[in-house]
């Protein structure tokens, strides 16, 4: 909790910094109602780790769409597949994979600096090769809500072409989640923090107008 609390410290400094640039940008949403193609996006992030031992391969690719020049909101997809050997013993072997879906929501007090909330629900499946014995497996699912801040570079009014860079914590800290580590028998868990790097992308942008906005 107290990672979360300095996130959005950090974020409160930027609107005292950044008060006047915002303000500009609300003004120039109010100028903007009703559905509008231009504010689509997709996107998202991928994990490709190869290491002694192991491998992670993920992907999680989103849609979503621009509100306002200062929120935005979307559904995501996620998938991730670990691979391990000689774990934990010689020759044993652990396959994990997690898959799921949300929702999410940014807001940006500032235009370079965000606040997300996402609420997901994952699947997990692991199965445990042991060098002697029988195979083992595990199934389970849980609800996660992750809450964290983040940075976006190059992000220009009315723009969704940007690259992002984020660090969210599973505020609900269930067993079941993908994203907590459990340290006892008693089921105390602690949340580990969640590093997302990756893209927006605009899908019908088009040439700016005057004023920095899409025509």
């Amino acid at each position: 909790m107290k990672k979360v609390m300095l996130s959005f410290v950090l974020l409160s400094v930027g609107i005292i910094v950044n008060a006047q640039s915002q303000s500009e940008d609300k003004k120039n949403d109010e100028k903007e109602k009703g559905f509008k193609k231009e504010n689509l996006f997709t996107g998202g992030s991928i994990a490709l780790a190869f290491y002694s031992g192991g491998s992670t391969l993920g992907a999680s690719p989103v849609f979503g769409y621009r509100i306002a020049n200062w929120v935005d909101a979307g559904v995501v997809v996620n998938y991730t597949h670990d691979s391990r050997r000689d774990y934990p013993n010689l020759n044993d072997k652990l396959r994990r994979s997690v898959y799921g879906g949300g929702a999410f929501t940014r807001i940006y007090p500032v235009r370079f600096l965000f606040a997300q909330a996402q609420f997901e629900h994952n699947f997990t499946s692991e199965k445990f090769i042991p060098s002697v014995g029988t195979n083992q497996q595990y199934k389970t699912d849980a609800n996660s809500l992750l809450v964290g801040a983040g940075i976006a570079q190059g992000r220009a009014p009315g723009s969704n072409t940007f690259f992002y860079f984020a660090i969210l914590w599973d505020v609900l800290k269930l067993p079941e989640s993908p994203y907590v580590n459990v340290l006892d028998n008693n089921g105390t868990t602690r949340a580990n923090p969640i590093i997302k790097a990756g893209v927006n992308i605009g899908l019908f942008e088009g040439g700016y107008g005057r004023g920095g906005r899409y025509r």
